[in-house]
């Protein structure tokens, strides 16, 4: 038997898929996650896997996850001390950031406090000029004193950033060399080792984002991989990148930057990867879980990537996934501000306690409370049976708040519920205007724990047509990580102009990173199957402050053809911005190249739809436009493919329950989709 098994480590549950590869089956299980002790939940859910399927863990052929530690890390500010070495004089780039106010619309808005303080900030006497030359050698002596320095502020590490490292990091590694010999106990994390890339702060920004979580990334990973072990798993432990691959997790211990956000990434390459299936191109993926709702557009069937991702408060320059995070999820709080309006979140309940509805201590109401009270969750277990649904503890709790503002309790649980749907479709809206696409031509997939409960609400508010809900779709996140290819981005910055001269340095550079590509891939990676490699190009016109990614194909390369590699720009600056000048000087500051080990993908299968209504299994009593109705709760395992059904309804299955609001129809494709179609009309709605 060879099963392979994906994870994802959210906030409350910890998801688990395991593929049989002989027989097609697909497992699902979720348990609750425990932020106390990191990584005790995945060894719980083998346990688990064992005792309801008999999967052994010697029959582990693949295991790969994704985890928050490094994200939690920066959320609740308790990684490392450091230290941050500059270049003298620029001892100011955290604080200067990018002189951006966090919201343009509040004068009192406040850039976030830096991970290290000012008064752990030290300059170095050296310089290396734009070129890469050196302006000032670096002074040993200036070296010994930045160290006494930091050990005199007991730190637990050391960033080096200098200016224009990204053209000559000499100055760092000789930081690192002396760093090693004075006091070998600080670990050194050099920015150009990290990401080495041009424009200073977003290569500092980087570097201490990334030795600010690395201590508590490699301590989990390396209990993790001890766990296995000593559980019986010996597949090589993987782990998913912030790029939509995956890695070795050994290797993730001092590369975390790159793996930051592979939790949030793994869903929207799950999500991609169903959704090319049922032959959805155009979608909206939404994954709602219990703390956040994370937003993603797949277009022409391809994740969208880019750089500059939010982490906690501070922005990080890795590629990754586009994915933006909105704080509103099942667990997020209910609230009533000093002036007597209700909130909804930021603030969520987690899996400790969690909503008052599991009976695990909460006592404060919550999005998932609310969706109780209205009657839509409760009548049967969540979470594969970890937890049941108390519906008059979630009351007790509602009630509070339904007093405080006048309101009814079932009538004050809609409130919650609206205001959650308010501040999604808000944070969507803004991603919309961002990349300026109409959301009339997507179809939004909704999954996470709580996405199929309130896809359909941010639907409406959103003027999306369709909505679809995965068969295991609050596991989906795991599945992306069965799914995910080998993959690893590689960087290095030119700054030279389009012509003939640079044409030379250009080939010659991508001949360099693609042998350091394969080399990723064969050597550190293991990886011996197919790989293909993606060539792009970070372009702008001259006198441009910033540039745009340029994709191109390996032959425009090799052929040295000019005018092709130009008119691809020219194409993506007028798709872009609906403007591009043909006669305009083009320049190219960085060379990007992606390698992707392609891995083998589960087999889907697809049933034989035959028409018919099914069969609910018990009525029950929803609270819908401000009374309580009757509605149908049909069985998710009891669905065949070819069926349809209309609501309101509730559709209940192990790991999610999907609401179906009124006038709507919902049909089962061939791979057991939900395909949820709104019969009024957008321009039709009240």
């Amino acid at each position: 038997m060879s099963i392979r098994v994906g994870v994802d480590i959210g906030g409350t549950f910890t998801d688990f898929c395991a593929f049989d590869e002989a027989s097609g089956a697909l497992h699902s299980l979720k348990v609750l996650s425990t932020p106390a002790e990191p990584g005790r939940e995945v060894i719980t859910g083998l346990e688990q896997l064992q005792r309801d399927y008999g999967l052994q863990p010697s029959d582990v052929s693949y295991f790969t996850h994704g985890t928050t530690v490094g994200v939690n890390t920066v959320i609740q500010r308790n990684g490392a001390r450091l230290a941050l070495v500059t270049t003298e004089n620029f001892i100011d780039v955290l604080e200067l950031a990018r002189l951006k106010m966090p919201d343009p619309y509040d004068l009192h808005s406040r850039r976030p406090t830096p991970l290290i303080s000012r008064d752990r900030v030290f300059g170095l006497r050296e310089r290396m000029n734009a070129s890469g030359e050196v302006d000032l050698a670096l002074d040993e002596q200036s070296v010994r004193e930045v160290i006494a320095q930091a050990l005199n502020a007991r730190v637990d590490g050391l960033v080096v950033a200098l200016i224009n490292s990204y053209r000559n990091p000499a100055h760092e590694q000789q930081f690192a060399a002396i760093a090693a010999q004075i006091a070998p106990q600080l670990p050194v994390y050099c920015s150009t080792n990290v990401w080495s890339i041009i424009r200073e702060y977003e290569r500092t920004a980087t570097a201490v984002i990334h030795g600010y979580v690395q201590a508590k990334v490699a301590d989990y990973l390396r209990r993790l991989r001890s766990a296995l072990r000593t559980q019986g798993v010996s597949a090589q432990a993987m782990v998913t990148k912030s790029n939509g691959g995956v890695m070795r997790a050994e290797l993730g211990e001092t590369q975390c930057a790159q793996m930051i956000l592979s939790g949030t990434a793994a869903g929207v390459v799950g999500a991609a990867y169903l959704a090319k299936l049922a032959d959805q191109n155009n979608v909206l993926s939404l994954d709602i879980g219990g703390t956040s709702a994370d937003v993603a557009f797949i277009r022409d069937g391809q994740v969208e990537y880019g750089v500059g991702e939010m982490i906690g408060e501070f922005p990080i320059y890795i590629p990754s996934v586009s994915v933006t995070s909105i704080g509103a999820g099942g667990g997020s709080i209910a609230w009533v501000d000093d002036l007597g309006m209700l909130r909804v979140g930021p603030r969520s309940a987690g899996s400790t306690p969690g909503p008052v509805c599991y009976g695990r201590g909460g006592d404060e109401a919550t999005v998932t409370d609310a969706f109780a009270v209205l009657g839509y969750i409760g009548q049967r277990e969540l979470g594969f049976g970890a937890i049941g649904v108390d519906r008059n503890a979630a009351s007790a709790a509602i009630e509070v708040i339904a007093k405080r503002i006048g309101r009814s309790v079932e009538s004050a649980a809609q409130a919650i519920v609206d205001i959650s749907v308010s501040e999604m479709y808000l944070g969507i809206s803004k991603l919309i205007s961002h990349y300026g696409i109409d959301p009339r031509e997507f179809s939004l997939m909704a999954f996470g724990g709580a996405g199929p409960m309130l896809g359909c609400f941010v639907a409406r508010d959103l003027g999306v047509n369709t909505v679809l809900v995965p068969p295991t779709p609050g596991v989906l996140s795991a599945l992306g990580g069965l799914v995910a290819d080998v993959r690893s981005d590689f960087i290095e910055t030119l700054f030279v102009n389009l012509d003939t001269v640079a044409m030379a340095s250009i080939r010659a550079h991508f001949d360099q990173m693609k042998t350091r590509a394969i080399d990723w891939l064969r050597d550190e990676q293991q990886f011996t199957g197919d790989y293909v490699l993606e060539y792009s190009a970070d372009m702008r016109y001259r006198g441009q402050s910033f540039e745009i990614e340029t994709k191109f194909s390996a032959e425009l390369i090799a052929t040295a053809d000019l005018d092709a590699l130009a008119r691809e720009f020219h194409a993506q600056h007028l798709a872009l911005y609906e403007y591009a000048d043909p006669h305009a000087e083009v320049q190219i500051i960085n060379l990007r190249l992606v390698v992707i080990g392609t891995s083998s993908k589960p087999l889907w299968p697809q049933h034989p739809c035959i028409a018919g209504t099914p069969v609910a299994a018990v009525q029950a009593d929803v609270f819908i436009n401000g009374k309580a109705q009757a509605v149908p709760l049909y069985a998710r395992d009891d669905l065949r493919a070819g069926q349809h059904l209309l609501g309101p309804a509730i559709i209940a299955q192990a790991d999610t329950t999907t609401c179906v609001p009124p006038d709507t129809r919902v049909d089962v494709d061939g791979f057991l989709n939900l395909v949820l179609t709104m019969l009024v009309k957008p321009e039709q709605r009240v």
